[in-house]
């Protein structure tokens, strides 16, 4: 049986979406600073398509202190979300928001996860979101604790042993989840 099966996934869902190692290839110790770096990981343009037939609002929450850090722009960053929601777009999916937070890891701000700013700006902005009908996909400890702080099911994309923060289910892509 499916996990969308299982967990009842219908439009009144909400997937929450990290940026980097999920939906584009990370740089580890290095960031995407401009369109020319943002490459896609096989698969994920369609399995956006796939899921923005199941998930009635779909949603990027993505750290970027790299912005913090003077490495690159808001406006970079703009560029970079608006070629990201154009390419899925041209594959049949979408996204309805990007949220990011550009604080440094030191400033412990609230919207940077494991913060749940991010979801309170979506909640926000979509009041009809409810994160026990919510499902966080992300590649790193800080993405399970989001989603658990959140309230939200909890997806880790990767491999191995100890996965970071308990997540419920574990897939080698975002092309897996099903």
């Amino acid at each position: 049986m499916s996990l969308v099966s299982q967990w009842k996934i219908d439009k009144s869902w909400t997937l929450f979406l990290d940026r980097d190692g999920v939906i584009n290839v990370r740089f580890p110790g290095d960031y995407v600073k401009h369109v020319g770096e943002f490459g896609f990981l096989p698969g994920a343009k369609e399995a956006i398509a796939r899921l923005s037939g199941i998930f009635g609002k779909i949603i990027v929450v993505t750290n970027q202190q790299g912005i913090g850090k003077g490495i690159y722009t808001e406006e970079d960053l703009a560029s970079i979300h608006a070629h990201m929601v154009s390419e899925i777009e041209k594959a049949g999916g979408r996204i309805d928001a990007v949220y990011f937070a550009p604080h440094l890891e030191s400033e412990n701000s609230p919207m940077r996860k494991p913060g749940t700013g991010m979801a309170g700006q979506a909640k926000k902005d979509f009041p009809s979101i409810d994160f026990s009908r919510s499902v966080m996909i992300g590649d790193s400890a800080s993405d399970m604790v989001f989603a658990r702080n959140a309230g939200m099911k909890a997806v880790f994309i990767g491999t191995g042993e100890n996965l970071p923060g308990n997540p419920d289910f574990t897939c080698a892509s975002l092309s897996d989840f099903r």
